[in-house]
């Protein structure tokens, strides 16, 4: 039955063919030169080889502009319309060619392709104003329709966005001056029929209010985003793009995908799809306009630009493609689209600096991802590749089945196939041409436009290598477009390349193959498009090309330009039957200009005949008309055309040399006339598996009755011998292998007849049979050819797991990868083989259904290889890449099994529909002590929060630039403790009790110093609170990982809690003691439990008595606040505070722990730390500092004893600037305290007394004690106290002297200015001793607003002594000293002789600089410095951070200056981990060197010329320098910069021995005339972020 009914189908199908191409006139829906998508294409590549483009044309004269078309709107007379969207070109069912143009101002339009004429427009909306955007001009005046759209083939519709207001303000009555305003902003998306411009059924649908599928705390917002890649159809879905207007407002970068039928929003899928809070931007999806692309096999790409979430950090760890974060900034994106319409996204690719490219707002989505032709781009281990070049300037080819995620390549950088860094941003897509090998076109803003070369190396990998450029430069400013290539056919040595810029000759075309002598590409020919749209790529029609302006004009360019001759073409002859002929016709051409006739004759094929025409040449004056006579004769039945060309030589240029004229006419023939089609029919079979049928149709051409006299059959030739077949009762009739049914014995006029055709072999082999139909209308051959073979053997194979032979598939057996370790992914191969015999039939895979885009571990890589459709003939093979790809975890943790199913039928009957399993076993690296099993006896436990509110863990081992789990655990297990754990990338911790609050593993996101592949602790996924990474016995371990809430125990057992007593000398319980690390209220009280009494103290003692001592006061139970080393859920007393518990007790009526510090252990504290300063010689105390979540603030060393004193950190830190207690028992060392711990206004965090001294203060939990290594200024420190002057005075007071320096008294500041410019430095421990000794050996210092300290050598005469109490304010770090004040400084000078104030207003240098020899000195460079280059003094009266000095020594301040993109901006590199910006000034100086800049904290860079830096905000010099944490030196890509009293210069991008100026400096010449300047208005770069 299965057989009869595919006959009757098969048979059915063919009539309809048949009938439909031979008998009716053809409908048209799309055009062979149609362009219905951005590109031409899905895969966005810009390759077109159907539009007639043939370089002998487009590079001649007689190609260029056929029209320029006025579009006629102007909303409220805002400006003329404005065309982003790109033209679309589509053959309506009338058979013409239109284009359809939609514009800013939400008009639309449809034109007739040939001559550019408005058919019908229609407005939709009125537009969305630019004045509503607060300054983003990219797209002005309006902004309607942006995005280019489609056109579904299938219906005709064209669907696309627009942007508008809300229905109130539809009447149009608002202006730029009184607008609606922005959240009043809509945005709709249409479908309009292209017939008549009117708008489908249930259109348009309002975007606005849509909730994300992926992220629901965030709701499109019309008003807020821009929609502006062009959209993409993929079957029954129409997905669409967004990002935003310049990065501003509240949105999300966005896919949101709609049913075309219904309008119904499928998708809306939010690049911000994470917790982050929604107002968190970015991730916009614009690429210049570009489209979204899609590979035909269920995958999308695309790509996104800077966002601020930032998941994954720079200095993070490197995350694989198959687990892309929430949040897709910056990224290159794949998301497979569901059945459904919604996406998943299964892989993606981010530069590894992609913090930094946020911070620079340098997207890398400027540019689509394109999918290269994989017919030319291909190579064994780069079997499918993608382009996309960013904002960056560099060119990344990625793997399309491996986009490679973040910072998976060599030293954590790019794991693409190849990254070119351009000299200059790109917003174009690649131009691609598969000819001659394949080349990449990258058209560089400034720059000429790139060739690369294709090619695969010895290893099987794509190579692509710059091999050319054009000669010509893309313009100066945003806008040059996407690339564009073309060819006739695919035919070689037909290619185009067409590029679309703002400024130069605005449509360019060249010759795409460099020459074969090197050197630039030809260029073919050029034109003006005044007012080109920035970023656009031409549209192709029917060999003319399309380019939309900014200027209200519509342009067409196409060949021919102009013809020489009017001939009124075409002329139509009618029906005219098969044999006559018709009346002659007279042909008349009408001279448009004079013209010399050269030659007329017909072209194409012989169905006309020509006659009277004139003896040639002969010339026509322009009026004048050439008339011949043609005639239609005939030879073929049906619809005929020809063309008479009438060649000329012209007398004006910008003529065609030939115009052609077309014939046309209809033939009928009124005998009958005999047809068979197809004229052969062929099977191919499997010898005694049933039957198989065909079938051909008999037809009749002709007007009369069709009548067969003879149906003859040989199984020889077509020419006989003919035999006699068999005939049955039906009337059927069988020739060797085949039956014939249905055979007619006439056919009617104009009719056809099916003949069924059945094969049924019994065995292997070739078979025919050759049928000739004898007829009153003539005869027809058929053929019958079929192929019976054995049935195909399918061999399925899938490669071991080292990927070096193949294991054959088993019903029993899964496939397996083996064991893969965490963070890394394996790839292997399923193979499937025709193993069958020679004489087999192809196998065919008519089910494949990969895993492809599902959860887990184990997938495709693709759903293309080993799709269904896939036929293989006898030993053939075909092969799929399946990869198991394991997350990032932590180590210690159990293996476990990862699975997938591939479902295939290969058409090997005896294998049938199989399920082929995938098994993959994930395993983490087990490390310190290991079990018998080989597993670790420490297993991971997870993240939890640590300072929750203690330390959780007893004590730390070490803290240093090696740590490492396994390190860690070991140490732990060797002293005893249940617990370990890593935090704050360098420090380990050992316990017995587990912490109170697991959280996610995600929280836990540092990398170990010493394993950079290793997770040891973190700061949570909002970079929030301290973690750390605990591992636990499992031997000890029961599995619990819940514990009690922190809580003071009341009672325990007999005993009860009585109170927390304060001690004053001796201990308050002292009959009995111990100390453990597994200390417990429970434990104490055992230990005691044959005393009246028992306390605990300090976490983990414990003391007995059967007396309390009597000096011991009752203090409030807050002060008991240290947890139990043993239990975090208990307190366990603190320094000099006892809990006390007593048998049978009564509890005290305030037992609260709220609280953990009063003020009464504040103030105590606060003495004890000033008794402790004035014994700690060489350093000052800087007060209490918090402690931080993302790192230490003081990051470099630590330690933590039982016996830690301010003494003993101080010789532990004796190498570094800085030291700070934690914690009474911690010791940190640091050069430099982290920007996030600041000076905590009062001492009331740290109040611990220290471990190994009570009478000393060591901070607290989460506060240090910090103090800087003052030996520089020794012989001050005596004087240096926390509680302010020796002096008596009841306030604060001018400190007199401060070492050598002797006050001056107040002088005011210099207006705009500094009075002292050598160096300064501003901070909350700000005292007159630490400005002295910051200052020294310079001449004078001043302290100034609190906490600013300014140092100098001279002071300028418009600084002057001041009485009207201006120096009123209290220093940042003592109270009791003045420290200037609003425009004041309290002036001190080193001469303590000095009677008078200089008055020289020179800035000299100090005594640490040496000069400049003259000879580095160019007289290209100025020799004058302004005092106000690079001013870096703070504009703010309230700086609380480092600062950058306006000059150390003979070199001023820059300022902040961005790095050169892909190089140095100066040549010779110091390091040093000490570094300053003294000690860099240093270094230029020795070396006379005229530029230096300090760069990521320990760079010093020097040199003579200054080589593509760029001024940009100080913000970005935000990193402190190593040796001097009040001084900024740079950051990554960043220099502090300064220069030896001289402008700064520039080497020019084209010849690095000339000088081009800089930011704000002119290299200035003058054409013997004054100046002339462009107006201001012209904005050269548009507005900082996206460029539309």
């Amino acid at each position: 039955m299965a057989s009869s009914r595919f006959a009757t189908s098969s048979i059915q199908a063919s009539l309809l063919f048949f009938l439909i191409f031979f008998f009716t006139a053809r409908v048209l829906s799309l055009g062979v030169t149609d362009t219905i998508t951005w590109g031409g294409d899905v895969s966005r590549s810009g390759y077109q080889t159907n539009h007639n483009m043939d370089p002998s044309v487009v590079g001649s004269a007689n190609f260029g502009q056929i029209f320029k078309t006025a579009l006629p709107g102007n909303f409220n007379g805002i400006g003329p319309e404005q065309v982003f969207s790109q033209p679309l070109v589509y053959t309506g069912s009338d058979g013409v060619q239109y284009v359809y143009l939609a514009t800013t101002q939400n008009n639309i339009y449809k034109f007739n392709a040939k001559t550019g004429a408005i058919i019908m427009s229609r407005n939709l909306h009125v537009p969305f104003l630019t004045a509503d955007l607060d300054g983003c001009v990219d797209i002005n005046p309006t902004v309607g329709v942006t995005a280019t759209g489609v056109i579904d083939p299938a219906t005709g519709i064209w669907y696309f966005t627009a942007k508008t207001y809300s229905q109130q303000f539809q009447d149009g009555q608002f202006s730029p001056t009184a607008r609606p305003g922005r959240l009043n902003g809509r945005y709709y998306f249409h479908a309009i029929h292209t017939e008549d411009l009117s708008e489908a059924a249930g259109f348009p649908v309002m975007i606005d209010g849509t909730i994300f599928r992926n992220n629901p705390n965030r709701m499109f917002i019309g008003g807020n985003q821009h929609q502006r890649p062009a959209l993409l159809q993929v079957g029954d879905f129409i997905y669409t793009g967004y990002a935003s207007h310049c990065v501003q407002y509240n949105f999300t970068g966005a896919i949101i995908g709609f049913h075309k039928s219904t309008g119904a929003v499928v998708e809306a899928y939010a690049m911000e799809g994470g917790p982050e809070a929604n107002s968190i931007k970015g991730g916009g999806v614009w690429m210049s306009g570009g489209g979204l692309a899609y590979d035909g096999s269920g995958s999308m790409y695309f790509a996104t630009g800077n966002g601020y979430a930032s998941q994954l950090a720079a200095t993070g760890q490197s995350v694989q493609g198959r687990y892309p974060p929430t949040a897709l900034e910056q990224a290159a994106v794949n998301a497979k689209i569901n059945d459904d319409g919604t996406i998943s996204v299964v892989d993606f690719f981010m530069p590894w600096e992609k913090t930094q490219l946020d911070g620079a707002d340098k997207d890398l989505g400027t540019s689509p991802l394109e999918l290269l032709p994989t017919d030319t781009f291909s190579c064994p281990n780069h079997k499918r590749i993608g382009v996309v070049t960013g904002k960056s300037g560099k060119t990344y080819w990625l793997n399309l089945d491996n986009l490679g995620g973040y910072q998976m390549g060599a030293n954590k950088l790019d794991a693409a196939i190849q990254v070119y860094q351009n000299e200059n941003s790109v917003y174009a897509g690649a131009g691609v041409m598969p000819l001659g090998g394949g080349y990449i076109y990258i058209n560089v803003i400034q720059y000429q436009t790139h060739v690369f070369k294709f090619s695969c190396d010895s290893s099987g990998n794509a190579v692509f290598t710059h091999v050319s450029d054009t000669a010509e430069k893309n313009a100066y400013v945003l806008g040059v477009g996407h690339g564009t290539t073309t060819s006739l056919n695919g035919q070689e040595g037909t290619g185009l390349l067409w590029i679309s810029d703002v400024e130069g000759q605005n449509l360019r075309i060249y010759d795409p193959i460099p020459p074969a002598g090197g050197g630039s590409l030809t260029l073919l020919n050029a034109f003006n498009v005044p007012g080109v749209t920035k970023f656009t790529r031409p549209v192709f029609g029917d060999g003319r090309v399309y380019m939309g302006t900014t200027a209200g004009y519509f342009y067409g360019f196409g060949s021919p330009v102009n013809l020489p001759l009017n001939c009124s073409s075409p002329y139509q002859f009618g029906k005219m039957a098969l044999g006559n002929s018709s009346n002659p016709m007279t042909i008349s051409c009408v001279a448009n200009i004079g013209t010399t006739v050269t030659g007329v004759a017909l072209s194409g094929n012989q169905n006309f005949k020509l006659s009277n025409i004139p003896t040639t040449p002969f010339t026509l004056t322009a009026g004048q008309t050439l008339n011949f006579t043609a005639l239609f004769v005939p030879k073929a039945v049906g619809p005929l055309s020809s063309d008479v060309i009438v060649n000329t030589t012209n007398s004006v240029t910008g003529y065609s040399t030939n115009t052609p004229v077309t014939l046309k006419g209809t033939c009928n023939s009124a005998a009958p006339l005999l047809s068979i089609s197809p004229n052969t029919v062929s099977f191919n079979v499997v010898a005694g598996q049933g039957s198989s049928t065909e079938s051909a149709i008999f037809g009749n051409s002709g007007d009369s009755l069709l009548t067969f006299q003879n149906i003859s059959y040989s199984l020889v030739s077509e020419t006989g011998p003919w035999i006699t077949p068999n005939v049955t009762g039906n009337g059927s009739v069988s020739v060797g292998e085949f039956t014939f049914t249905n055979i007619p014995s006439t056919i009617p006029g104009n009719s056809v007849a099916a003949v069924s055709i059945i094969y049924a072999p019994r065995t292997a082999g070739n078979h025919a049979v050759y049928v000739k139909a004898f007829s009153n209308g003539g005869s027809a051959l058929l053929d019958v050819v079929g192929v019976a073979g054995t049935n195909p053997v399918a061999l399925v194979e899938f490669q071991t797991p080292d990927g070096t032979g193949w294991v054959p598939f088993s019903n029993s057996t899964p496939f397996t990868f083996g064991n893969v370790p965490e963070a890394q992914t394996r790839y292997l191969k399923l193979r499937v083989t025709n193993n069958g015999s020679a004489n087999a039939m192809p196998l065919s895979i008519t089910v494949s259904k990969p895993p492809y885009g599902l959860p887990g571990i184990v997938g495709a890589v693709n759903d293309i290889d080993l799709t269904e459709g896939t036929i293989l003939h006898t030993g053939e093979n075909a092969a799929a890449t399946l990869y198991c790809s394991v997350p990032k975890s932590q180590v210690n943790m159990p293996s476990y099994n990862g699975s997938a199913v591939w479902t295939m039928n290969t058409g090997d009957p005896n294998m049938g529909k199989q399920q082929f399993q995938f098994i993959c076993n994930a395993v983490t690296e087990q490390v310190g002590p290991l079990l018998p099993n080989g597993t670790a006896q420490y297993g991971y436990v997870g993240c939890f929060k640590e300072n929750n509110p203690g330390r959780q863990l007893a004590t730390s081992p070490y803290a240093d630039a090696n740590n490492a789990n396994g390190r860690c655990i070991t140490t732990c297990y060797n002293q005893g403790f249940i617990f370990a754990a890593t935090q704050y990338q360098q420090e380990c911790w050992c316990g017995n009790a587990i912490p109170i609050e697991m959280d996610s593993s995600t929280d836990c996101n540092y990398a170990c110093t010493g394993n950079a592949n290793e997770t040891c602790g973190g700061n949570g996924y909002f970079h929030d609170w301290a973690r750390m990474s605990l591992f636990a016995d499992s031997t000890k371990f029961k599995g619990n990982t819940t514990s009690a809430p922190l809580a003071l125990t009341q009672s325990v057992g007999r005993y009860n809690y009585i109170g927390c007593y304060a001690e004053n000398g001796a201990k308050t319980l002292s009959d009995k003691t111990t100390s453990t690390n597994s200390m417990t209220v429970e434990n104490c009280a055992t230990f005691c439990s044959a005393y009246t009494y028992f306390g605990l103290e300090y976490s983990s003692e414990c003391y007995c008595g059967n007396n309390m001592n009597a000096a011991s006061t009752l203090s409030d139970s807050s002060q008991c606040s240290m947890t139990c080393k043993g239990s975090n859920s208990e307190y366990c007393g603190a320094g000099g505070r006892m809990q006390v518990y007593q048998a049978n007790g009564t509890a005290p009526s305030v037992v609260s722990s709220s609280t953990i510090v009063s003020s009464t252990v504040a103030s105590s504290a606060a003495a004890s730390s000033s008794a402790a300063v004035a014994s700690l010689s060489g350093y000052i105390s800087l007060g209490c500092y918090n402690e931080t979540h993302d790192r230490r603030a003081l990051n470099s060393a630590g330690t933590s004893t039982s016996t830690n004193t301010l003494e003993s950190c101080a010789a532990f830190c004796s190498s570094y600037s800085y030291f700070g207690v934690e914690y009474g028992a911690q010791c940190y060392c640091g050069n430099s305290i982290y920007v996030n711990s600041i000076k905590q206004a009062d001492q009331s965090g740290c109040y611990m007394p220290c471990s190994g001294n009570s009478a000393e203060t060591c901070g607290g939990p989460d506060f240090l004690n910090m103090y800087y290594n003052n030996q520089t200024a020794s012989t001050t420190s005596a004087t240096i106290s926390s509680t302010g002057p020796t002096a008596t005075a009841t306030g604060p007071v001018v400190v007199v002297s401060a070492g050598s320096y002797q006050s001056l008294g107040c002088y005011n500041e210099v207006p705009n200015g500094r009075a002292l410019q050598a160096k300064s430095v501003a901070n909350s421990s700000m005292t007159v001793e630490l400005c002295a000794a910051f200052c020294s050996p310079m001449t004078y210092f001043g302290v100034e607003y609190g906490d600013e300290c300014y140092c100098g050598n001279s002071i300028p005469s418009t600084s002057a002594p001041v009485t009207d109490g201006r120096c009123n304010m209290v220093c940042a770090n003592n109270a009791g000293e003045i420290c200037g004040g609003p425009g004041g400084l309290n002036m001190y000078q080193l001469n303590t002789n000095a009677t008078t104030s200089p008055s020289s207003s020179s800035l000299a240098a100090s005594s640490s600089s040496s000069s400049l020899p003259s000879s580095t000195v160019s007289s290209t460079i100025g020799s004058t410095a302004s005092s106000t280059i690079g001013s870096t003094s703070s504009a703010s009266p309230t700086p609380t951070g480092p600062t950058v000095p306006s000059g150390i020594g003979s070199y001023v301040s820059l300022g902040c200056y961005s790095e050169k993109p892909g190089g140095r901006a100066l040549s010779t590199p110091y390091y040093n981990d000490s570094m300053t910006l003294e000690l860099c000034a240093a270094q230029a100086a020795a070396a006379g060197w005229i530029y230096w800049g300090a760069e990521y904290g320990r760079e010093c860079w020097m040199g003579n010329a200054l080589d593509g830096a760029l001024p940009t905000s100080q913000s970005n010099c935000n990193m402190k320098c190593p040796g001097n944490s009040l001084e900024w030196c740079g950051n990554g890509n960043y220099l502090q910069l300064y220069n030896y009293s001289a402008p700064v210069v520039m080497k020019c991008p084209g010849n690095s021995l000339e000088w081009c100026g800089n930011g704000n400096y002119l290299q200035l010449y003058n054409y013997s005339a004054p100046v002339v300047m462009k107006c201001p208005a012209v904005q050269l770069f548009g507005t900082r972020g996206h460029r539309f």
